[in-house]
């Protein structure tokens, strides 16, 4: 597949229509693995670093679930096809930093990508709409399990399997979420919560992982630990949190729409009337603006299908893809005023937000009778 192929077609996950991605965007799961008599890519030769890269492309290239998808060593792609492929989750800015002995390869429906040669020499990752671990989980370890029929894994009985940070010792699995969390921040209850969260074990990140900022309200929830605990157990703990946080975002929501209405619809007409009239807006405020129309969308003042087009003008609007869209080096400027033109085109079609809404009825979003696992901020 080319690269070109691979822009033109959304992501499965973007298009998914039963999944409900309101409040969790994405999840995703991702396995870091290493073969045997290598070092570490961080340690290694380039001739080491080319040699993995041709058997671990050779070794996907027969399994079906990765035949005809893209396929492509990163000393063939430029810097912007490598930061547009970050910027849509399919990399990481590690990997995007290196060239010869480095290797991305991604199926057709950009559910499954395989990086190589980032800190470990598989970083293997799936991603679905929704809260939807378990599936992304199962579509992985199939994969992973294949793949170790064809691949000397790096393997210790006591500490599972090898990894270049000790941290990703065990399973080697990182399972993480992508949330939408702005009623809580309007509510003014997100610290604590996220406090909470990181009280009991998880990482909390930006929008494009460890390191990153949140722009936008999205928060990424992550296990932290990958030792003594299976794959099932990780999850199974992850998905309890997650609901918790699901459930205070919709309990924010609720209260926001019934008690600071008039607050509500102030921040999402401004977002609305900003983003339609606007001529030069940066990243960060439009990300912001185009948080506050998902947040309108999944209280009702737009048609629901906008939750979904927010997450794909959350692409479009992003540098690597501005300049892809214009075919040309773009200046910090040029990038402000196009984003704002396209924003205007998107929000051109989109009817003004109601104001005739009436409260929402509460809706219970707990899957058990188990008690909170943050204390009440109320």
């Amino acid at each position: 597949m080319k690269f070109s192929t691979l822009i033109d077609n959304p992501a499965d996950w973007m298009e998914s229509k039963n999944a409900d991605n309101s409040i969790v965007i994405t999840s995703r799961v991702r396995l870091a693995r290493n073969l045997k008599g290598f070092a570490f890519p961080g340690w290694s030769k380039k001739s080491e670093r080319i040699e993995v890269t041709q058997q671990v492309c050779e070794a996907l290239g027969t399994l079906g679930v990765m035949k005809n998808g893209f396929s492509h060593e990163f000393s063939s792609l430029s810097k912007l096809q490598k930061q547009v492929l970050v910027e849509r989750h399919l990399i990481s800015r590690e990997l995007a930093a290196r060239s010869e002995g480095a290797a991305a390869v991604i199926d057709r429906k950009q559910r499954l990508s395989v990086m190589v040669n980032e800190e470990d020499h598989l970083r293997m990752q799936s991603i679905y709409a929704g809260l939807s671990l378990k599936k992304a989980y199962n579509i992985i370890n199939k994969l992973d399990t294949d793949l170790e029929k064809k691949l000397p894994y790096a393997f210790d009985k006591k500490l599972g399997y090898i990894t270049a940070c000790p941290t990703n010792l065990g399973t080697g699995m990182r399972a993480s979420s992508m949330l939408h969390l702005p009623a809580l921040h309007i509510a003014g209850h997100l610290p604590q919560v996220m406090q909470g969260v990181s009280k009991l074990g998880l990482a909390v990140r930006g929008i494009f992982g460890e390191g990153t900022e949140s722009i936008g309200h999205l928060f990424q929830i992550s296990n932290q630990s990958t030792l003594g605990e299976s794959e099932e157990n990780i999850i199974d703990r992850l998905e309890r949190i997650l609901h918790e946080v699901m459930q205070h975002e919709q309990n924010a929501r609720e209260k926001i729409l019934t008690e600071q209405k008039q607050k509500v619809v102030d921040k999402v007409g401004r977002a609305y009337g900003l983003l339609k009239y606007a001529h030069y807006i940066d990243s960060k405020e439009a990300f912001e603006q185009v948080s506050m129309i998902r947040l309108g969308a999944a209280l009702g003042f737009f048609d629901k299908s906008i939750i979904k087009a927010c997450d794909n003008w959350l692409l479009d609007i992003q540098p690597a893809h501005l300049q892809l869209h214009t075919e040309r080096d773009l200046s910090s400027d040029e990038r402000d005023s196009i984003r704002a033109e396209i924003l205007r085109e998107k929000l051109h079609f989109v009817d003004s937000p109601s104001k005739d809404l009436k409260p929402v009825k509460k809706k219970n979003t707990k899957q058990d009778d188990s008690p909170s696992l943050f204390e009440d901020y109320e």
